[in-house]
This record gives structure tokens, C-alpha cells and sequence, in this order.
């Protein structure tokens, strides 16, 4: 979610995230566990565009992964039509090798 006066809500999660045994978040296993904070992650902050670049900066208010707050990260963006834009992510939070998301608009 961005809004027009530049503010950024972002929240990416694995389509297969296990249900907690429990049916109770704060009593998770720690494979439970585990396996949520491997599989998403959620932040909100502001955003800049640099339309020149295709460069997104954002400024991380907070985040499920606390490392990224008070930081500002950069994105690429491409856009496809008006329905499809992607999102590459140079440094992963996971680690590993730059990691491009593609949103689609919601129909």
C-alpha cells in the first residue's frame, strides 16, 4: 500500500505459512515460529521515487524484522501495464542473492 502523500505500508508472506496446533499466536512451537519469520515479513514507513533511476527509497518507521528500522532500503521498480509491477530487492533480509517480488493488482 503507498498513498499519494508518501507513505508506504508493504506486507509479503508465504501462500503455504503453516496454522499454529495451538490456534494460538503467542503459544507457537518453535517450528512454528520458525517457519512465520521465514516466510513473511511486514514494514511501514515513507517512500521517495527517484523516476530517473526506477529507484524506490523507503524509510522504515518499523518492522517485523527490527533490523530495518530507522534504515532507509532501495528498491528497483518496473512496471507492467497497469496491473503488474516488480520489486527487486538488492540486499535480501533472508540473505542470499537480490530477490525481484511481482505484485499484481487485486481483481
Amino acid at each position: 500500500m503507498v498513498d499519494a502523500g508518501g507513505h508506504i505500508s508493504v506486507t509479503t508472506l508465504r501462500s503455504d505459512l503453516p496454522k499454529f496446533q495451538s490456534n494460538n499466536r503467542i503459544a507457537g512451537t518453535a517450528d512454528e515460529n520458525k517457519a512465520i519469520v521465514q516466510g513473511s515479513i511486514a514494514y511501514f514507513g515513507t517512500y521517495v521515487i527517484d523516476e530517473a533511476t526506477h529507484e524506490i527509497a523507503i524509510t522504515i518507521k518499523g518492522s517485523t524484522f527490527p533490523n530495518f528500522d530507522g534504515t532507509t532500503q532501495k528498491r528497483l521498480l518496473s512496471f507492467r501495464g497497469d496491473d503488474e509491477f516488480t520489486f527487486t530487492v538488492p540486499n535480501p533480509s533472508g540473505g542470499g542473492s537480490t530477490t525481484t517480488v511481482v505484485f499484481r493488482r487485486a481483481k
